[in-house]
């Protein structure tokens, strides 16, 4: 794994202010746009990047590995790249609970743990009605703690990012409280239930249709007053030849997403505002699969970008939870 020096694959630092791959597409971008900031890889050498989490108490990214069974750290103070955790289930999402601990989306276990602070596992869900869940993919956690998943079938198509098998259940969004153990099914008929993460105000819950017909889709749902139903399912995003996967919102509830697959003009970070408008892109050398907001003030964009993970300083920081 080379660090944030490497040129390997083509990709090549930005040499001057504003940085080329970013631009605006709509004055609302501008905002957020740091004419001083650019682009930066900060590790390479992946297989599959996906689950990028930040740890603020130790100022440092986990990341998926998936196909490599292993979960990467980077540190924020030294750089530093390190196997935080192998074999990882082959370990998708991630994200943490509200008392900070790790929750990971396993293919491999076909499950949802979480870590405990002495480093032991705990299996939150594996199954649901009697049935086996899929392959839970990627997973935030509410302010009333409880946890949101999506549940698609794509870590059970072969023996690359999962164990090959056949479904028992249908792909589901579902809500787990842990501290109840109860499950609930939040949606159905969504055609391969991706990335997901709440509005700011946490009243419309984002889920992304990875296999929507005939072109992906970012699902919008109202999140009921009490926190435990979702309701009004509506197309927020067609993404037309696009590929978002997972996203997150900022303070102001536009949400950025993981975009890209097929053409590399459409690889990177696109960002939509509230209305559904796209009014930003961050161009990146890879398609780009997930990412999350961290470093100490939340205004760092973390990009886990098929081999590499990549970095960004914005104006704008990460809404609390997912």
């Amino acid at each position: 794994m080379n660090d944030a020096s490497s040129h390997a694959q083509g990709w090549r630092p930005a040499t001057y202010y504003p940085d080329p791959a970013i631009s605006a597409l709509d004055p609302r971008f501008e905002k957020y746009w740091l004419k001083l900031s650019a682009v930066e890889r900060l590790a390479t050498g992946l297989r599959w990047a996906e689950g990028p989490v930040w740890f603020g108490d130790g100022r440092y990214l986990l990341c998926s590995d998936i196909p490599n069974q292993r979960i990467i750290k980077w540190e924020e103070e030294t750089g530093a790249v390190s196997v935080f955790r192998k074999p990882s289930n082959f370990a998708n999402g991630n994200t943490r609970d509200r008392q900070g601990r790790l929750i990971t989306c396993e293919h491999g276990g076909r499950r949802v743990v979480r870590t405990e602070y002495d480093g032991a596992i705990t299996v939150l869900m594996d199954s649901f009605g009697g049935k086996r869940l899929n392959s839970p993919n990627d997973v935030v956690v509410k302010s009333d703690g409880t946890i949101w998943f999506t549940d698609p079938t794509f870590g059970l198509l072969g023996n690359y990012e999962g164990y090959k098998a056949e479904p028992e259940i249908e792909p589901n969004v579902y809500r787990l409280d842990p501290a109840t153990g109860k499950a609930s099914i939040v949606a159905e008929g969504v055609l391969g239930p991706n990335g997901l993460c709440f509005s700011p105000d946490e009243k419309i819950l984002y889920v992304v249709e990875s296999r929507g017909v005939p072109n992906r889709k970012i699902l919008a749902y109202d999140v009921s007053a009490d926190g435990t139903t979702i309701s009004n399912k509506r197309v927020f995003i067609d993404a037309g030849p696009g590929t978002p996967d997972g996203m997150r919102c900022d303070i102001d509830g536009n949400l950025w997403c993981g975009w890209g697959m097929g053409d590399p003009e459409l690889d990177g970070i696109v960002v939509f505002a509230p209305d559904g408008v796209m009014i930003g892109r961050i161009a990146l050398p890879e398609r780009c699969a997930n990412l999350c907001f961290g470093g100490v003030k939340r205004n760092r964009l973390f990009m886990a970008a098929s081999q590499s993970i990549y970095a960004l300083y914005v104006n704008t920081q990460g809404a609390l939870g997912g």
